[in-house]
């Protein structure tokens, strides 16, 4: 951490919202938070989880408050944004499988993301932090492979209902503030794959998918790429973009290094873990394959539009403006899975 963040941490550290506290992002932005002596109140669905946030987060005491408030309804915002400098949205709908109406996921994320901003906005709030995805950013076909901010993922492509709902939600928040914001600032994250280790039991996505390699129920991969980032280089970009004046109208996309393939991550598992990854799979299916399997698999439909293509993300704008690097993503990936087998989340 740079020595400009320190000293901008000494002067502003007022009370900052974080949303969805008890998610595997929202958990390591709560605790950068702390470690930066803000004051930190959070959102989650039902108190009953409380008690998770603190325990990931440790060492809180008074400094964090913990508030009941839904995305898909009003009651709890107003007084979960109040007296707050600062807001970051980070919680999102994210499904376990696919919903066979594409609006399961995409009314909530866009009306959650809706609620929080006027919430924001009417409470006199100086910025909103908006945590999007690259999947907001890259999954229309466009010349090449490389993307940066000026790219958006067209939500009229057949891409899954999540892809979708990134795209749509992010677009609402960037039209509410055009059109009725007021005063309210609003900067966007957009991180490609995030890994990185735990903080509690409950998996995101992509560590589910380290955990089914090693647990040898992922036989086969698609020969499909991806971006890697660290949740907690996603936490300290957060931060960074929450503070910079000129983060203000802002999107940063989030990735570390070059995107790598499913194959490629079990391989760094296997020659880093030792007998521990002995499930790993080892062979790829052939594109062919992933075709013929999407027809009946919807969790494959995703991969169809990727296939054949390495992403490269340009992240230099997140590099110049806020100073922000992520760390290798080997280690990123190592660090999830040691993270997996010391919280005992494996299944052997």
């Amino acid at each position: 951490m740079g020595n400009d963040m320190t000293q901008q941490s000494t002067m502003d550290n007022g009370l900052v919202l974080v949303t969805g506290g008890s998610g595997y992002v929202g958990s390591h932005v709560i605790r950068r938070l702390l470690e930066e002596r803000h004051r930190v109140r959070t959102t989650v669905r039902s108190l009953s989880r409380g008690a998770d946030v603190r325990a990931m987060v440790a060492d809180a005491g008074d400094r964090l408050e913990i508030v009941s408030a839904d995305l898909s309804a009003d009651r709890g915002w107003a007084d979960a944004v109040a007296g707050c400098t600062y807001v970051l949205h980070v919680a999102s709908p994210f499904p376990a499988a696919q919903p066979d109406d594409p609006d399961e996921v995409i009314v909530p994320a866009r009306d959650g993301a809706l609620r929080v901003m006027r919430a924001a906005r009417d409470a006199g709030v100086k910025r909103v932090v908006l945590t999007s995805s690259f999947a907001a950013v890259g999954y229309s076909r466009k010349p090449g492979s490389d993307y940066d901010e000026r790219d958006w993922t067209d939500p009229t492509d057949d891409n899954t209902p999540y892809i979708k709902s990134k795209t749509i939600a992010e677009r609402a928040a960037w039209d509410f503030v055009d059109a009725e914001g007021g005063g309210l600032e609003l900067a966007v994250i957009n991180p490609s794959g995030i890994f990185g280790p735990l903080l509690g039991p409950h998996l995101s996505t992509s560590t589910g998918l380290v955990k089914a390699m090693l647990e040898g129920s992922m036989p086969v991969v698609p020969p499909m790429y991806f971006g890697v980032v660290d949740v907690r280089d996603v936490a300290d970009i957060h931060v960074r973009a929450m503070r910079h004046p000129a983060a203000a109208g802002q999107r940063f996309l989030a990735g570390s290094g070059e995107a790598i393939s499913f194959l490629q991550l079990a391989r760094i598992l296997a020659e880093h873990l030792g007998t521990a990854a002995a499930k790993v799979p080892a062979r790829e299916l052939t594109p062919d394959q992933v075709r013929e399997a999407a027809r009946t698999n919807p969790a494959l439909r995703e991969t169809l539009s990727q296939l054949g293509r390495i992403p490269v993300l340009r992240t230099d704008k997140a590099r110049e403006v806020l100073g922000w690097a992520g760390r290798d993503p080997e280690t990123t990936i190592v660090e999830t899975a040691e993270s997996l087998i010391r919280l005992k989340l494996l299944t052997t």
